[in-house]
């Protein structure tokens, strides 16, 4: 296999549905599953066996994407807790490893995921499997500020992965609680500039771009 991890980002964690046939992973929408028997929910509920009993606790749409993280990571697949957000990912790592009293110390790059993601794309999909584009404008805050508020097909949003195309200025928004000299070294430059480019036509994403640009020249 030349690229596993290509595979394991379309295959990882999941086989197809034995009962439909279905080949895309489902998405469960639902609070609560039957049980088999009543020995089969005190198992659960005793933990003795593994299987779904909330939603709230467990899911088989988030399973798959806990055991396809964990493969790309090269963890046990069984080792994967997915989070509705970063925050709550953050908070619960901290209340299962920390006790009263203990010190936490972090990486100055810990919020910022999405250049993290950048990094994981590179290494695992060579460059090509993600919307995420970064770059320096001249000219630094100001221009930078003056390129999102010229944008008019982007939207101004703080998220990514969309499938509009979203632009931001990190400095001044998303990373502006840090100091000049915390943002320089997490990678945020004044100048820097983040876009998720989404699925509109290319010609009118790049005609947007080059409008914006225009108006900070």
């Amino acid at each position: 296999m030349k690229s596993p991890h290509h595979e394991i980002c379309l295959h990882g964690g999941h086989t197809p549905d034995t009962d439909t046939g279905s080949r895309a992973v489902p998405v469960y929408r639902t609070t609560a599953f039957t049980f088999d028997s009543t020995e089969h929910a005190a198992n659960l509920f005793a933990l003795k066996e593994l299987g779904n009993i909330y939603s709230r606790l467990m899911n088989p749409t988030n399973d798959i994407l806990e055991k396809r993280v964990c493969l790309l990571e090269g963890a046990p697949e069984m080792g994967g807790l997915a989070h509705a957000s970063g925050t709550a990912a953050i908070f619960n790592t901290i209340i299962n490893l920390a006790e009263a009293g203990d010190n936490i110390v972090s990486a100055r790059n810990l919020y910022g995921g999405s250049y993290t993601q950048q990094a994981k794309n590179e290494q695992y999909l060579g460059g090509k499997g993600g919307p995420m584009v970064v770059f320096g404008i001249k000219g630094g805050a100001e221009a930078g500020k003056k390129f999102i508020e010229s944008l008019a097909l982007f939207s101004h949003v703080a998220n990514v992965g969309d499938a509009k195309s979203l632009a931001i200025h990190p400095a001044t928004t998303t990373h502006s609680q840090l100091n000049e000299e915390q943002q320089l070294a997490g990678g945020i430059a004044p100048e820097l500039i983040r876009l998720s480019v989404g699925i509109e036509h290319i010609d009118d994403i790049l005609a947007d771009i080059d409008q914006a640009l225009a108006h900070c020249s």
